[in-house]
């Protein structure tokens, strides 16, 4: 009796191929919103990769960018074509920005369509990203897509980390395509002993030594040998501008403050130190104009980083490339016990006083005692920054976000990315009330999915950042600087939230402890005294 023919073995397609290596780089979620030339990837869609629906693109890509901060992977973003790479560019520009490895898949019209101007066609599609992507193609056959994103993969995990971007024809994914197997690409780069050695030796025989702390440190999960190395050094400890993480506990008695992102006040800062080693940051980060004596030579300027462009424009001084945990590591090998006397500690500001109406400083003071162990605060408030690093303070490593562009956009759909993440911790957004109005729809996802999400809106009626700056700048009469009449209690409960309102200091702490103990998305709307702090001095 003759054999029954095997079934042959289903044909492997672009789209087999790319849920396989989804699965090999163990990627569990895609983040996108989806259009017609995605359909054929997104139909008969597997169960065990979660495909998370946000409504407008620009949130999509910030709630993979936290996913990825969060997870230390990569996250995988489909997006429509040309129109949603162009709703999402804002917050392709900050992932740039916050080095986040993001892999970014966008939809492209049927390639025998492509020479006639079709209908969401997107002409030089792998250009429109650029150059805030580490790499961007739209790959000249279909059967090349796969490599494609496992090259977009590997280049967006390499450190400095970054988006990558592989545009995709309608029709490829049915096309016949072979799997790509799994590499081992390694990430660590070690740094030179040589230079290492010299670092080692200035900081022994430094007089008054500094260390500058950028958010590479928590990136790389390396706060812990941050620590170590401070109370090796028994040296202060500030945080470098602008910087998007903590990496270094605030309540540290060796924490010495924030760097300001103004030439002078920076200058003024740390000008009095003989050496100063930034690690993780650029030197430096500055947002206003001003004079930089720092650079004039008097102290001794040491730079470890994993990002060789911000090596090749440090100003002054020597720069190490490498990644933090090997660099940590040896230079806590190399350098001795110091013979310093530790620096005094930091006195610790007074609690803010209750008043009428209710003063930003008492809602964070109170929002920063409320918080449970293990929070992770998710900020997008600028005109309240100053603020929040005095009553505010962080506890290190995965402990504090926010976007290192300046662009706003991006915190509130981040922080649903940090929930979606950690869904066993409480996730707290801190936000702007013109900050919320960029992306607020995200809220609508969070509570879909039932996140441990609370969302603290503080409005003080505008843009408070900018009403700053014209100050600052003495620049007058400014227009579309007031925000009036946006009701966010009503904004949040039509997407599926709890939301409540709060206004004076004596109702603050039942209202936090109704948010924060909530199982769901809660958001607290809390109307301010609406004066504008100054972020820098006049003189810049």
């Amino acid at each position: 009796m003759p054999k029954k023919p095997k079934p042959s073995a289903a044909v492997s397609t672009v789209k087999s191929a790319t849920l396989d290596l989804l699965r090999a780089f163990k990627i569990d979620k895609v983040f996108g919103n989806p259009g017609s030339t995605e359909l054929p990837f997104l139909s008969d869609w597997p169960d065990d990769i979660d495909y998370v629906l946000a409504l407008q693109e620009a949130s999509a890509m910030a709630m993979a960018d936290g996913y990825a901060q969060a997870t230390r992977n990569a996250g995988f973003v489909n997006l429509h074509s040309a129109a949603g790479v162009g709703n999402a560019l804002g917050n392709i520009y900050t992932a740039f920005k916050n080095q986040t490895p993001l892999l970014i898949t966008a939809g492209q019209q049927a390639r025998s369509l492509l020479p006639l101007q079709a209908f969401l066609g997107a002409e030089r599609a792998s250009e429109f990203p650029r150059p805030y992507v580490k790499y961007s193609i739209e790959p000249a056959r279909a059967e090349d897509v796969p490599a494609a994103i496992a090259r977009a993969y590997y280049v967006a995990m390499q450190p400095p980390c970054g988006p990558t971007f592989v545009s995709v024809p309608i029709d490829d994914w049915a096309r016949p395509a072979q799997p790509v197997p799994l590499r081992n690409v390694t990430r660590e780069l070690g740094p030179e002993r040589a230079a290492m050695q010299a670092l080692a030796e200035a900081l022994a025989e430094a007089k008054k030594p500094a260390l500058v702390v950028g958010p590479a440190i928590d990136r790389a999960a390396a706060v812990d040998l941050m620590v170590r190395l401070a109370e090796r050094a028994n040296a202060p400890v500030f945080v470098s501008p602008f910087s998007a993480r903590c990496s270094f506990p605030e309540r540290h008695p060796l924490f010495a403050g924030f760097l300001p992102a103004s030439p002078g006040q920076l200058s003024e800062a740390i000008g009095a130190y003989d050496v100063v080693v930034v690690i993780g940051a650029p030197v430096f980060t500055f947002h206003v104009e001003g004079r930089a004596s720092i650079f004039d030579g008097a102290t001794s300027l040491f730079q470890i980083t994993d990002d060789a462009e911000a090596a090749s424009v440090t100003p002054l001084g020597t720069s190490i490339i490498a990644t933090m945990k090997p660099a940590l590591s040896l230079l806590l090998e190399l350098l001795p016990e110091t013979q310093c006397a530790a620096p005094p500690a930091r006195a610790l500001p007074p609690a803010p006083a209750a008043a009428d109406p209710m003063p930003a400083e008492f809602l964070l003071d109170a929002l920063s005692k409320a918080m449970p162990a293990g929070t992770m605060l998710v900020e997008e408030a600028p005109s309240h920054r100053l603020a929040m690093q005095k009553f505010m303070p962080m506890r290190g490593q995965d402990s504090f976000a926010t976007m290192a562009s300046g662009g706003l956009g991006w915190s509130l759909p981040a922080a649903v990315g940090f929930a979606l993440a950690h869904p066993e911790r409480r996730t707290v957004c801190l936000i702007g009330d013109g900050s919320a109005m960029y992306s607020i729809q995200a809220l609508w996802t969070a509570a879909e999915r039932k996140l441990p999400l609370t969302v603290v809106v503080l409005n003080n009626g505008g843009y408070g950042a900018m009403r700053s700056f014209s100050q600052v700048m003495q620049v007058r009469d400014v227009p579309g600087l007031e925000l009036p009449g946006i009701d966010y209690v009503q904004l949040a409960q039509s997407m599926g939230c709890v939301a409540e309102r709060v206004s004076r200091c004596e109702d603050l702490a039942p209202v936090l402890a109704r948010a924060l103990a909530h199982d769901g998305v809660f958001v607290v709307e809390a109307t301010l005294d609406s004066a504008v702090p100054l972020l820098y001095a006049k003189n810049g």
